[in-house]
C-alpha cells in the first residue's frame, strides 16, 4: 500500500523515471567502458593514487616489469602513480613497434625531470619540427666530422695514447677506471662538437665530466622517480635540486665555450658542430627565416645532450668490459691471443675488426649483458593505434623494455650468462644477431651508434693489447661483483682493478 501511494504523485513518477534513466546510462557506460578496456593491454590492478608503484623495485623497475611480462604478455599496462604506461616486452614485439610502427610510437615521453632540464629543447627530450630539424642537422654534422669514418678513427687513436698514459700512471696498482674512461670518451665528443680536445688536467673539463656523470646517476634515483610520478608533492627532493643546479652550471660553461668559438668563427672553415650551428644560425637570420630552430637555447641543449650521451654510455660500457675481463681471465687471454696473432704490436685499426671475430663477439656480448639503458628512453604514441590487437590511445607513454630484448629467452641460448659464443658460429666467425638492440631501434635510435661502436672497439683493444686486467690484491675473480649499480645509465658497482703492463709480465 505504501509503494502504491508513493508512485501516485507526478513528482514520485518523475523521480522514479530519473533514477531508472540514470541506471540505464550507468549500465550502458559500464558496458562501453568494459568493452574499451577489453581492447586495451592487460596488466596488474593499480591502487588509487599509487598505481602499481608499490609493486615495483624503484631502483631497478625493469626487473619487475620483465617479471610482469611473463604473466601479462608482451604488451601490458602499468600505472606509475596516476600515469598510464604501456610496456613492450620481447624482441619481436619491441622491434615491430619501433620499426614497423615507427611513426605511431615515434614521439618522446618527457618525464617532469627531463622537462625541467630541457624545456622541450635539444635533440633527446624533444618532439615536433624542432626535434626533427635538429636531429637531422646533428646526424649530418656528426657524419661530416667523421662519425664512423677515418677522421673519427684518427681522433680515437690519438685519444688511446692519452688513455694508455693514464693507465700507466698507476703502475699496476688498483684504481677506479671511471675517471680515465670518462675523460677519453668525453674528449671524442668534445673534439667533434667543439673542434678540439681537452687536457685531462683541465679544471673546466674535469668539472663538465663530473657534473654530467652525477646528473645521469642521480636521475635514476628512487627520489627522482617519486618526483616524476608526483611532481607537485616531491619537487623539493634534494636530488632534483642538485640536477637543476648542475644544468644551470653546465649551461653557463657551454655559453662561455660557445662564446670563444663565436669570437674566432670562420664561416668557411667549421672546426666542429658548434661552428656549423653558428653558421646555420647566421644564414637563417640573414634570410629572415620566420621560425628558425637554430636558436641559442637549442644550441646549448643540443651540445649538452650530445656531451652527456656521448660520454656516459660508451664509458660505462667500457667499464663493464674491463670488469668482465678481470672476472673471466680465460676470456681475457683469448682476446689477447687473438690480438697478438692477428695484429701483433702495431696499433689496432678499425679495418682489423673483420679479422678479430672473437674480440668483436666479446664487445657485443658485453653490451648485451651490461644492458646499460634497460628501459630505453620512454616513447609516446603520436596517434591512436591498434597494436597486436590492443588499442593504445594517442599520448600514452610507452616503455620499450630493452632488458626483455637483450635477455629474451627465445633469442639467446644462455641469456643470463656472459657468453661471447652468442655471436660466433661453429667455425668461430662473427655472426650478427637480430635481437642485439642496445642502441634501441627506429626513428629514435641512438644517433651516435656508429661513433660508439668505433670507440668501443678501438679503446677496448688498445687497453687489452697493452695490459692484463686483474682484481686488486687479496680479491679473487669470484669476488668481483657484477651486480648493477643505480642510475639512469647502469654502471657497475664501485670497484678497482689493476692494469698490469704486459711488457713487464
Amino acid at each position: 500500500m505504501m509503494l502504491e501511494g508513493l508512485f501516485q504523485s507526478p513528482t514520485s513518477v518523475l523521480l522514479l523515471g530519473t533514477i531508472l534513466g540514470l541506471l540505464i546510462l550507468h549500465l550502458l557506460y559500464s558496458s562501453f567502458s568494459s568493452q574499451e578496456k577489453e581492447q586495451e593491454p592487460p596488466g596488474p590492478r593499480p591502487l588509487p593514487l599509487f598505481g602499481n608503484l608499490l609493486q615495483l623495485d624503484l631502483n631497478r623497475p625493469d626487473k619487475t616489469l620483465y617479471e610482469f611480462s611473463k604473466k601479462y604478455g608482451s604488451v601490458f599496462t602499468v600505472y606509475f602513480g596516476s600515469s598510464k604506461v604501456v610496456v613492450l616486452a620481447g624482441f619481436k614485439t619491441v622491434k615491430e613497434a619501433l620499426v614497423n610502427y615507427s611513426e605511431e610510437f615515434g614521439d618522446r615521453e618527457i618525464a617532469p625531470i627531463f622537462y625541467d632540464l630541457n624545456k622541450g629543447h635539444g635533440i633527446i627530450f624533444a618532439n615536433g619540427e624542432s626535434w626533427k630539424e635538429l636531429r637531422r642537422f646533428s646526424l649530418t654534422t656528426l657524419r661530416d666530422f667523421g662519425m664512423g669514418k677515418r677522421l673519427a678513427e684518427e681522433k680515437i687513436l690519438e685519444e688511446c695514447h692519452y688513455l694508455i698514459q693514464m693507465f700507466d700512471q698507476h703502475k699496476g696498482k688498483p684504481f677506479d677506471t671511471l675517471r680515465p674512461l670518462n675523460y677519453a670518451t668525453s674528449n671524442i665528443i668534445s673534439s667533434i662538437v667543439y673542434g678540439s680536445r681537452f687536457d685531462y688536467d683541465d679544471h673546466l673539463f674535469q668539472t663538465l665530466v663530473k657534473r654530467a656523470n652525477q646528473t645521469i646517476r642521480i636521475t635514476g634515483s628512487a627520489t627522482v622517480q617519486l618526483y616524476n610520478n608526483f611532481p607537485r608533492l616531491f619537487s623539493w627532493v634534494k636530488n632534483r635540486q642538485q640536477i637543476l643546479s648542475n644544468m644551470e652550471a653546465a649551461a653557463r660553461d657551454i655559453k662561455e665555450l660557445v662564446k670563444n668559438l663565436k669570437d674566432t668563427l670562420n664561416p668557411h672553415i667549421c672546426r666542429g658542430l658548434v661552428d656549423c650551428f653558428l653558421v646555420r644560425k647566421q644564414k637563417e637570420e640573414a634570410s629572415s627565416v620566420m621560425e628558425t630552430h637554430f636558436s641559442d637555447t637549442n644550441m646549448i641543449f643540443t651540445v649538452a645532450n650530445l656531451f652527456s650521451a656521448g660520454t656516459d654510455t660508451t664509458a660505462t660500457t667500457l667499464r663493464w668490459a674491463l670488469l668482465l675481463m678481470a672476472k673471466y681471465p680465460h676470456i681475457q687471454e683469448k682476446v689477447h691471443e687473438e690480438l697478438k696473432r692477428v695484429v701483433g704490436s702495431r696499433q689496432v685499426r678499425v679495418d682489423d675488426r673483420k679479422n678479430l671475430p672473437y674480440i668483436d663477439a666479446v664487445i657485443h656480448e658485453t653490451q648485451r649483458v651490461a644492458n646499460i639503458v634497460p628501459m630505453s628512453l620512454p616513447h609516446k604514441t603520436s596517434q591512436d593505434v591498434i597494436f597486436q590487437g590492443y588499442f593504445i590511445r594517442k599520448g600514452t607513454a610507452v616503455f620499450p623494455l630493452l632488458t626483455s630484448v637483450l635477455h629474451d629467452e627465445s633469442e639467446w641460448e644462455s641469456p643470463n650468462t656472459f657468453n661471447p659464443s652468442h655471436f660466433l658460429d661453429e667455425e668461430g666467425k662473427f655472426v650478427k644477431r637480430d635481437a642485439f638492440m642496445p642502441f634501441s631501434a627506429g626513428r629514435r635510435m641512438c644517433l651516435g651508434e656508429g661513433l660508439a661502436k668505433m670507440e668501443l672497439f678501438l679503446f677496448f683493444t688498445a687497453i687489452l693489447q697493452r695490459f692484463r686486467l686483474t682484481p686488486p690484491p687479496g680479491v679473487t675473480e669470484d669476488e668481483l661483483d657484477l651486480s648493477p649499480g643505480l642510475g639512469f645509465v647502469v654502471n657497475p658497482l664501485p670497484h678497482e682493478l689493476c692494469a698490469l703492463s704486459r711488457e713487464e709480465l
